[in-house]
């Protein structure tokens, strides 16, 4: 397997931090150079981390920039902090998404009669090992939010409670920033292993019209960088000779800065659960 680096620019907790991800020295796509699956049985998956187990600031692939680093959200103007909600430190579990997919927000779910977030599928890791952003884990499907069938009694038994609070972190995460809870398709019902894989493929299948142009990458609604280095028939693709990749910044990784104290303060919201 190629070997993945991160290349890191600034200090985490500002507006100029990024991490781009490089591999055998190259800096590639995060959306679009790592493939989706790590075997040819397309039963383990490569996963990117964008936000390590424990830690609150919400960093995410960038589908704008080209190369699409990892950035930390921001919204007016200020960067994003998910709240600690008691008994949860930031988030549960290492967070981040399946390159080469695409929720298309285009397209209506049939069962769900939702459109697609115009983001990667976002994936929960619950291995044992706490990640670091821009890492590449290898990972099994278990399921889809909330889940079903032995893989999830598995979960259960080694895990006793992790569900349970997944459901509960997901419901409640956005309440101290004066927002509903979260609601959540197929009323709460669990799917299972199959389902999720379904999905997982339609979204890779999605991912491919886009990177091929069969997708505008630019409409009135959403914009996508589809600059890459690896995919044959894209229009995106250029090579390290381009000045797109030229103008990539180099590795200047700084201290992290100071954040507001106010993100360490716990929240407690009626009706969640003591674990």
């Amino acid at each position: 397997m190629s070997e993945y680096r991160t290349r890191i620019v600034g200090a985490p907790n500002t507006l100029d931090h990024r991490v781009f991800i490089e591999r055998d020295g190259q800096v590639i796509s995060a959306f679009h150079d790592i493939p989706l699956f790590a075997n040819d049985s397309k039963t383990i998956l490569n996963f990117v981390v964008e936000i390590p187990r424990w830690t609150n600031a919400k960093m995410e692939i960038s589908k704008e920039e080209a190369f699409n680093p990892i950035k930390q959200d921001v919204k007016k103007g200020k960067l994003r902090f998910v709240r600690n909600c008691f008994p949860h430190h930031g988030y549960i579990w290492n967070y981040g998404a399946f390159p080469q997919t695409w929720e298309d927000p285009t397209v209506m779910h049939p069962e769900t009669r939702a459109k697609g977030d115009n983001d990667p599928v976002d994936v929960c890791e619950i291995g044992e090992q706490v990640g670091f952003t821009g890492q590449i884990k290898q990972v099994k499907v278990l399921g889809i939010m909330a889940l079903l069938d032995e893989d999830i009694e598995d979960v259960e038994r080694h895990l006793p409670g992790l569900i349970r609070a997944t459901n509960e972190w997901f419901r409640i995460y956005k309440i101290p920033d004066g927002k509903p809870e979260n609601q959540f398709a197929f009323g709460g019902e669990a799917k299972n292993k199959r389902y999720a894989t379904e999905i997982i493929h339609e979204t890779h299948e999605a991912w491919r019209r886009l990177i091929i142009g069969n997708i505008p990458a630019k409409t009135d609604k959403y914009e996508l960088s589809v600059a890459n280095l690896t995919v044959d028939t894209s229009p995106g693709r250029i090579t390290a000779d381009d000045s797109l990749y030229k103008s990539i910044p180099i590795d200047s990784r700084q201290s992290p800065a100071p954040i507001d104290p106010s993100i360490d303060k716990w929240f407690f919201i009626s009706g969640t659960s003591n674990l």
